[in-house]
This record gives structure tokens, sequence and C-alpha cells, in this order.
């Protein structure tokens, strides 16, 4: 185990996950539109890394079908609706722990100092927080906002902040996350220590970032830390 001044983490898929199913709501989403559906959550999540930086979260789904709406052919004046419906549906306090999560977050608090690094705003990060009961569990938390010059990981912004505020060095740090392509490559290229939670996706050939430690979930982060 290595001993560490600052332990981060990211949220989504990492410390919590959606109770709402995926398919259901896009299924949804379509139907509220009249729209035949021409993309999987699995699409939506593939066409993310293309996406360029959005100021909102109406502007990232609008983006997001924008892109799956081009690779899939379909028609691209239902994007806008079909952002529209998607917010609509979709409840960002609907949210759980994953696996080993709640026991980890305590742990590295009794370590370390603890940091939330996300790509996700304010306004709806925040009611996961709140949801889990841990929007207090952080010395700092960081959200994605561009207007402030905090782009999304991998841009060393989120990590940069995080750090300063932790009065952290890069090489007394750990970040913990479930994306090679975000939390991964962003971390590494700090310098920074990387946990990478393999949440049962494939790995893509585009996934050359090598985490220093693989966990199968946050109930083996006491193996590393």
């Amino acid at each position: 185990m290595a001993p560490y001044d600052a332990i981060c983490f990211d949220l989504d898929r990492t410390i919590c996950e959606p109770t709402q199913d995926p398919a259901t709501l896009l299924e949804r989403t379509f139907e509220g539109v009249d729209c035949d559906r021409f993309c999987t959550p699995s699409d939506l999540r593939a066409a993310v890394p293309s996406l360029p930086t959005a100021e909102t979260a109406r502007e990232f789904y609008e983006h997001l079908f924008g892109e799956v709406a081009d690779r899939a052919g379909a028609d691209s004046t239902v994007v806008s609706s079909l952002a529209d419906r998607y917010l609509e549906l979709q409840d960002p306090s609907a949210v759980r722990f994953r696996p080993g999560a709640e026991a980890a977050l305590e742990y590295a608090r009794d370590r370390g100092r603890v940091g939330l690094i996300t790509n996700g705003g304010r306004t709806t990060q925040i009611q996961k927080l709140r949801s889990l009961g841990i929007e207090d569990a952080f010395d700092v938390r960081v959200y994605t906002d561009p207007s402030a010059g905090i782009h999304p990981k991998p841009d060393a912004a989120p990590f940069e902040r995080a750090l300063a505020e932790l009065e952290a060095t890069p090489d007394a740090a750990i970040h913990v996350g479930d994306s090679l392509r975000a939390d991964i490559a962003g971390a590494n290229a700090m310098g920074i220590d990387s946990a990478w939670i393999d949440v049962g996706r494939d790995r893509t050939a585009e996934d050359e970032h090598e985490p220093t430690y693989e966990l199968s979930t946050l109930e083996r982060l006491e193996s590393i830390v």
C-alpha cells in the first residue's frame, strides 16, 4: 500500500450509478418526440469522446444526440427535442452507491484529504451527492465549469484545481475513476497515480492509457492506499 496526502475520486460510475434503466429512459425519450429510435445506450456512451465542450447539460445532450444522429444517418431536426425530452425524464437524484464505494470513501477520509473531480456541472452533480448523503464528504469538489476555465477531464484544469485546494503535489496524490480516456489519461498526464475501476465495459483500440492500478470494485481500495 502507498501513502497519499490526497485521494481524489470521480463520481459517475465510480462512486455512484443511476437507478433509472438506460434503455427504458432512452425508449421513453424517443416515444416522447414520436421518433423511431436510432441509437442505443451503448451508442450514446461511444459518442461522448467526440463531443465538443458544453457549457450546460442541455447543450451536452444536444451535442450528444446530434452526434449519434449523424452516425446513424438519422434526421437531425429532432435533436433539440430529444435533448429536451431526455432531460425532462432524467432524474439526477436517482442514484445508488456502487459496490464498496461508501466504505471506500470513509476509508480514504481516515487516511488523507479527499477530493471529488467530476465531469459534470454543479447543479446536476450536487443532486447526486445529496441523494447519497455525501455532499460534505469531500475536502474539495471540482465540477466542470468551462466559463471558469474548468474543462472536463482529461484536461489538466480540474486536477490542478483539486491539488491546489488540497495542498497536495502530484506525486503525493492518487485519482480513482472508471474512464480510461478521462480519469486515467488526465491523471497520468499530471503525474498523479491512477486507479481504474473496471465497470465491465470493453476496452477499445483507443484505450491506450495504462493506470497505475486496476480494481474490479472500490472494495479493493484498501489494497492500494
